[in-house]
């Protein structure tokens, strides 16, 4: 048996929203441990520079290694976009991240070649989505919005306020007039915003989300290494595994809106410093 095998999957993100991941690899993967960090006292960011995001990044996946995880989900489009590279360079255990399985995702689901994506600053800027949708197929027109209020509203539990509404017509005015058919959520708040988004571009857009595509990939990746966890016979029992979540700061809306999202409770939570 690969010794490997029986350690936890490792997810970090800067805040609440790589539970959308975690939610899909509940769902994916319900023999595996999951370790989860949330960089909550240092949120958004998306509106650091890009060394700033790869220094916070490098202290995440190393709070992680130290955990002994088998695997690494950067389940932050930001990282993803400018500090993977690094994590990648850093640390001998693999690592994936959003922006290849959203991509990938995303063209698969265009039927004009007319792909919208939305980010935080740094995502859109990077041009990291645009980069690796055009290197499957360059004939794609991408349209790049950021969208850096949806964080702060995701993580406040304001899905369904009135002024996620308004902030989300501001931000999809014109996205919606381009004429896409496919929006990828670049960023793994904004599937907790999916519905008001939907409303905004209406039902012929197709929301993608990179989140449950990683989890895919990440799944995929699991089996094909030897690296499913054996330790777990039942694998549609989630009493049976441990997961475990840390955060850089603790906050009532974690347990409140992951309990919500995830459908179970959230008893091991804990605040650390990095």
């Amino acid at each position: 048996m690969n010794d490997a095998a029986t350690r936890p999957i490792g997810v970090f993100d800067s805040g609440i929203g790589g539970l959308t991941v975690v939610h899909y690899l509940l769902q994916f993967l319900p023999a595996e441990d999951i370790i989860y960090f949330g960089d909550t006292a240092r949120l958004p960011y998306g509106s650091h520079s890009p060394e700033i995001v790869r220094t916070y990044a490098l202290e995440d996946a190393g709070f992680l290694v130290n955990k002994h995880v088998k695997t690494i989900i950067v389940a932050c489009n930001t990282v993803s976009a400018v500090g993977i590279d690094a994590v990648r360079a850093r640390f001998d255990v693999p690592v994936i991240g959003v922006i290849e399985p959203g991509a990938s995702a995303a063209v698969r689901a265009t039927r004009n070649k007319k792909i919208g994506v939305i980010g935080t600053l740094a995502t859109i800027t990077s041009n990291a989505y645009s980069n690796a949708i055009h290197a499957i197929d360059p004939a794609i027109e991408i349209f790049g919005t950021a969208c850096p209020l949806f964080v702060p509203v995701a993580e406040e539990g304001w899905a369904n306020h009135k002024a996620a509404e308004l902030i989300a017509e501001e931000y999809l005015e014109k996205m919606g007039k381009s004429g896409v058919d496919t929006l990828v959520l670049g960023c793994t708040h904004y599937p907790l915003l999916h519905d008001v988004i939907q409303k905004i571009m209406g039902s012929g857009v197709t929301l993608v989300n990179p989140g449950e595509e990683t989890a895919l990939w990440t799944k995929n990746f699991i089996m094909s290494h030897n690296l499913s966890n054996p330790d777990h016979p039942d694998h549609s029992n989630h009493a049976t595994t441990r997961h475990e979540f840390y955060l850089s700061d603790l906050s009532l809306k974690f347990s409140e809106i992951g309990e919500r999202f995830l459908g179970m409770k959230l008893e091991n939570v804990h605040k650390v410093e990095l």
